[in-house]
């Protein structure tokens, strides 16, 4: 056993490295991307989706789920990794 200190991993490291703002984060950046092709879609392009615009439609709903997922962060932040607790002189006994 070592009586090296571990490292103190504050809140914002946690929240830096949560999946959910990962997850998020890409969908809302893939959606603003898709939904802006959506929204300059030729008409050809619109034609081959049989008259759907389906970059519009698919960027909006991967929009939708990035802000849920970032939502959803914001709402139920991570929990910070708790410190060991202190060892007991009875316990070395």
């Amino acid at each position: 056993m070592t009586d090296e200190p571990e490292p103190k991993v504050s809140r914002r490291t946690t929240r830096l490295f949560d999946v959910r703002l990962v997850i998020g984060g890409l969908f809302v950046i893939y959606g603003v991307i898709v939904t802006l092709l959506g929204i300059f879609d030729s008409s050809a392009e619109i034609d081959k989706a049989q008259g759907v615009r389906i970059n519009l439609w698919s960027g909006l709903i991967m929009l939708a789920f990035g802000l849920l997922m970032l939502l959803w962060l914001k709402l139920s932040p991570p929990d910070s990794p708790s410190e060991p607790a202190p060892e007991r002189e009875d316990d070395l006994r």
